[in-house]
């Protein structure tokens, strides 16, 4: 069992209809028709959404995605059609609110990595393999692979575990042009990333991407390159062969398995609040990667 913690009422606005509440943001459709996405500081480790919540959470996630698809524009185009507040909505969705593009939504977690580690390392420590793909021997956790690899994954529902699998899977699910093309995309994109991320002294080990059709165009939709939805490691501090220190949620999920949390992952039981020390390193975790990768100070 999993799942929400305490699931949020949403939040009802005059000519906005509710569609939909995820892990971390409420989804909302307008009289347009466009979609209205908004971004909550919910944050969810192991499956769980917890109870406890991360300020500005929801403001980082959405101020970075937007900056990452401005240098991603020539790559991909986007879903994004406006930042300016739905009339209505609370003052409180300044910031965490867009408005996108409704897309033909392509069922497939298009995740990308640079770097062995989570369940790719699991897989390969078995097989050799990741998602089917040989990799060579003596890779450890954190190591850089000879180049990036494409290693996608099934959507799962709330409380679900996303199931990595084969490319071949993947082209028979949504047919051959589109999984070349999503391949093709999340590689480029990924590789655009991962060399800014560098040179602002950041690892970008994995990350992953939602892709949707707009008529017979691929856009890029939801998060993007966020430490909700990409490993991001401090490059002075790499090193092959441990766990990296991380600027994503692997703060929470440390602590949620750690002795003093009290709590059984294996168990049936929901995971317990935050401590505000939890709550305040999180934070400053999500607003450090915000800083360094945009190189503007968060206020």
């Amino acid at each position: 069992m999993s799942g929400f913690v305490e699931k949020p009422e949403p939040i009802q606005v005059p000519g906005l209809v509710h569609l939909h509440t995820g892990k971390v943001r409420e989804l909302y459709r307008n009289e347009a028709g466009d979609l209205v996405m908004v971004a909550s500081d919910r944050i969810s480790a192991y499956d769980w959404v917890l109870p406890t919540e991360i300020p500005d959470k929801g403001r980082v996630l959405t101020q970075l995605s937007l900056w990452w698809f401005d240098q991603l524009a020539d790559l991909a185009p986007n879903h994004v059609l406006s930042t300016e507040l739905p009339p209505g909505a609370p003052a409180d969705w300044e910031g965490r609110a867009l408005v996108c593009k409704s897309l033909r939504m392509v069922p497939v977690e298009c995740v990308a990595r640079g770097y062995l580690t989570g369940s790719g390392l699991a897989e390969y420590d078995q097989t050799r393999t990741v998602c089917g793909l040989a990799l060579p021997e003596g890779l450890v956790d954190g190591s850089e692979l000879p180049a990036p690899i494409f290693t996608p994954a099934t959507k799962a529902e709330v409380g679900e575990h996303d199931e990595n699998v084969s490319y071949e899977e993947v082209a028979r699910q949504v047919g051959a042009d589109t999984a070349a093309a999503l391949r093709q995309a999340t590689l480029a994109v990924y590789s655009r990333a991962r060399d800014i991320a560098r040179e602002r002294g950041i690892v970008l080990a994995d990350t992953k991407f939602e892709f949707g059709f707009d008529g017979d165009d691929l856009v890029l939709a939801d998060e993007v390159l966020t430490p909700d939805s990409s490993r991001f490691w401090p490059a002075d501090r790499w090193q092959p062969g441990r766990a990296q220190p991380s600027y994503d949620k692997q703060f929470v999920r440390d602590w949620l398995t750690s002795a003093e949390s009290g709590w059984d992952r294996k168990s049936e039981q929901p995971p317990p609040p935050l401590p505000q020390q939890v709550v305040d390193a999180t934070r400053a975790k999500y607003v450090e990667a915000y800083e360094l990768l945009t190189g503007q100070s968060w206020s």
